[in-house]
C-alpha cells in the first residue's frame, strides 16, 4: 500500500492541528492554547502527505472537473505513488536538493504530482502564473535562478527567449524539439528513497507577489513555514477531515497554495477544482450542489459577480464560505447571507506569511471586519509614523518576539528589504486597519493607496464598498484626483452592470446621491469616471497606483476626459 509510517514530526505537527480542529469554534481557547510544532527536521510531502496516504488511501485528494464538467479524482495513495514516480524521474534529470524550479503550470493533476515530488527531492518549487508574458517569465528566471522550468506544450512560443541551458518540462501532447515530455515519467520507479531528513530551515518555496504598487519581490518560504503554518490558513478555512474544498484561485499566486494545497491536505480533505472557460455563476452553482462542495473560497470578483445570479439556484449551499485576496465589501455580505443563509467569512494574510487576521467558524462576524489574530499570530498595530502601538487604527504588524512558524524567511537575495520589512522587532505588512474594543480588525486600505483630501484622511476601501452597494455598480477603484485648494479629491473609477452602459449620465446621478446620503461631507466622491474594466495584477488585484498615475498625469495635461463632477448633480 502506498504511504509511509508517520514520524515524531508528523506527530507533532498532527498533535498541533488537531488541537485545532477539536477547539475550530471556540476562539479564545484556539489562540490562548495553540503553539506552533517545534521542529528541526520535516518533509510536508514525505511525513504529512504520505502518511495520510496510508491513512487514507482511497480517499480523493484532488478532483478535476472540466470545462465539459467531466470529473476526474485521484486519490492519496494514487497521488502518494505518482509523485515517487515523478520524484526518482526530475533525479534522473539532475534535480537535487536545493535545485530551483519554476512550475508554470494550470489546474491539471500534474501540479500536484510535480509539487509533491518537489518536496520529496528536497528542491525549491517557484510556482507561476501560466499568464505570464515571455519577459516576465525570464525576470523570474534570472533572479531565482531557476534551472527547470515545468510548463504546458502550448506555451512553447512563451519559453522561446529563455537561456538554452534552462531544461524544460512540457505537459500535453506535442512535446516540442528539446523539451522533455512528462509522460517519460511514467515509466519511472514509483518507490522513492529519500536521500536523507530534510532540514525544517531549508528552502523550499520561493514566490513572486503580485505587485499591485512595485515589482514584484521574491519570498523565501523553509520546508515548515508554508506547508505547516498553513495550519492557521485550515483554522481559518474551517476546513475538516473529509471535506470537500472548493477553491477558485489560479496556481502561480500565494493563495492558491494556500487553499489548493496546503490547507486542504493538512485537513485531510479533497482538493476540488472546477476548471471553467469562462466563468458563468449558474454552471458553477450547479457544479458545487452535483459534487457537494462543503467549503468554498472565492475572491472578490467572484463573490461580486455571483451576487449577479440569482443564488437560490444552489440548493444546498457549503458548510463554510469565505473570501480573500481583497477585502470583501459589506453588501456583498449581506446578499449571499440573505440567499443561502451563511456568512461569508474574510481572512487577511500575505504571500509573505499564512492567514493572520480572519473571521473564524463560530464566532460573531462584524459586517465589514476582517475578523481577529489567528492562533500563532501576535498581531499589533503601529503606529505608521512614530512605529509605537496605538489602539485605533495603525499598520498591522507581527511582534518577532514571538516565534511565528507561518511567515517567510525573507526576501530572497535582498537583506536590506528584508531588514526594513522586519524593522524594530516588528514585521511590517504595509496594510492599515483599526481595531475595536472586541479587538475586531477593519481594513483601511494599503498604506500607499490611503490618501489626504482637504487634511482628512481617506480610505478608498470605505468609500468603495458604499458604492459597491449601489446596483449599477460592478467595481469601483477610488484614487486621489489632485487638486489646488484641497490636495486631492476622492475619485471613482466605476465598472458598470450592462443595463447602466447606455445611460451613464442618469448612472452618475444616482450613484453620485448615493454616496451623499451615505458618506460624510469630507468622504464625498467629487468625480467620476466610467471604465469597462480596472487595472489589476495577473492574480486579479486592482492596481490602484496604475489609476493614480493615469489621474496625476490628467490633470497635469489638463485633460478633461469623459467624466462626471458631483458639483454638477447638485
Amino acid at each position: 500500500m502506498a504511504g509511509r509510517p508517520e514520524t515524531e514530526a508528523t506527530k507533532s505537527v498532527r498533535e498541533a492541528r488537531d488541537f485545532l480542529l477539536e477547539h475550530r469554534l471556540d476562539y479564545d481557547t484556539a489562540v490562548s492554547g495553540f503553539q506552533w510544532p517545534s521542529l528541526t527536521e520535516f518533509n510536508f510531502a514525505l511525513e504529512w502527505f504520505d502518511v495520510v496516504a496510508a491513512e487514507h488511501p482511497d480517499r480523493a485528494a484532488v478532483t478535476i472537473i472540466s470545462a465539459n464538467l467531466e470529473a476526474n479524482s485521484y486519490s492519496y495513495a494514487e497521488l502518494s505513488r505518482r509523485s515517487d514516480q515523478v520524484a526518482n524521474w526530475l533525479r534522473t534529470l539532475g534535480l537535487r536538493r536545493g535545485s530551483k524550479v519554476i512550475v508554470m503550470l494550470n489546474n491539471t493533476i500534474e501540479i500536484w504530482e510535480i509539487m509533491l515530488a518537489i518536496y520529496k527531492i528536497g528542491a525549491v518549487a517557484i510556482p507561476t502564473s501560466t499568464l505570464l508574458s515571455a519577459a516576465d517569465l525570464v525576470y523570474r528566471v534570472e533572479h531565482s535562478g531557476a534551472s527547470l522550468v515545468v510548463a504546458p506544450t502550448s506555451l512553447k512560443a512563451r519559453l522561446e527567449t529563455l537561456p538554452s541551458e534552462i531544461v524544460r518540462i512540457g505537459v500535453g501532447a506535442d512535446t516540442p524539439p528539446g523539451w522533455i515530455p512528462m509522460s517519460d515519467s511514467a515509466s519511472a520507479d514509483d518507490k522513492f528513497v529519500p536521500d536523507g531528513p530534510t532540514p525544517a530551515g531549508d528552502l523550499s518555496l520561493l514566490y513572486f507577489t503580485s505587485g499591485t504598487t512595485s515589482r514584484p519581490k521574491l519570498v523565501r518560504h523553509t520546508q515548515v513555514s508554508y506547508p505547516v503554518g498553513h495550519l492557521s490558513t485550515m483554522w481559518w478555512l474551517g476546513v475538516q477531515p473529509g471535506d470537500v474544498h472548493l477553491n477558485i484561485s489560479s496556481p502561480g499566486w500565494g493563495k492558491h497554495a494556500w487553499s489548493n494545497f496546503f490547507a486542504p491536505f493538512l485537513a485531510q480533505a479533497t482538493v476540488f477544482v472546477f476548471n471553467y472557460d469562462r466563468f458563468d455563476a449558474t454552471t458553477l452553482m450547479k457544479v458545487m450542489d452535483a459534487h457537494q462542495v462543503t467549503t468554498f473560497c472565492a475572491p472578490p470578483t467572484v463573490w461580486r459577480m455571483l451576487i449577479q445570479a440569482d443564488l437560490s439556484q444552489l440548493s444546498h449551499p457549503p458548510r463554510e464560505l469565505l473570501g480573500a485576496g481583497e477585502p470583501l465589501n459589506p453588501e456583498v455580505i449581506t446578499r449571499v447571507r440573505a440567499a443561502w443563509g451563511g456568512t461569508i467569512r474574510d481572512g487577511f494574510g500575505q504571500t509573505e506569511m499564512t492567514c493572520s487576521v480572519g473571521n473564524s467558524p463560530g464566532q460573531i462576524v462584524k459586517d465589514g471586519s476582517m475578523g481577529r489574530p489567528m492562533p500563532g499570530y501576535p498581531v499589533v498595530l503601529l503606529d505608521p509614523v512614530t512605529g509605537e502601538p496605538c489602539s485605533d487604527e495603525g499598520e498591522i504588524c507581527l511582534d518577532l518576539s514571538e516565534p511565528i512558524l507561518g511567515l517567510m524567511d525573507g526576501y530572497h537575495q535582498d537583506p536590506a528589504m528584508t531588514a526594513d520589512t522586519c524593522r524594530n522587532g516588528y514585521y511590517h505588512t504595509g496594510d492599515i486597519a483599526s481595531v475595536d474594543t472586541d479587538g475586531y480588525l477593519t481594513y483601511v486600505g494599503r498604506a500607499d493607496d490611503v490618501f489626504k483630501a482637504s487634511d482628512y484622511k481617506i480610505s478608498p476601501f470605505e468609500l468603495e464598498s458604499i458604492l459597491l452597494e449601489h446596483p449599477y455598480v460592478v467595481e469601483v477603484a477610488i484614487v486621489p484626483s489632485p487638486d489646488p485648494l484641497r490636495a486631492a479629491v476622492p475619485k471613482a473609477f466605476v465598472c458598470l452592470v450592462d443595463e447602466a452602459t447606455q445611460r451613464q449620465q442618469e448612472a452618475a446621478k444616482e450613484i453620485f446621491d448615493h454616496a451623499r446620503n451615505r458618506l460624510s461631507a469630507y468622504q464625498r466622491v467629487k468625480i467620476m469616471e466610467f471604465v469597462t474594466e480596472l487595472p489589476k495584477t495577473i492574480s486579479g488585484k486592482i492596481r490602484r497606483v496604475e489609476l493614480r498615475e493615469r489621474e496625476a498625469f490628467r490633470v497635469a495635461a489638463a485633460d478633461p476626459a469623459c467624466q462626471y463632477l458631483e458639483r454638477d448633480f447638485r
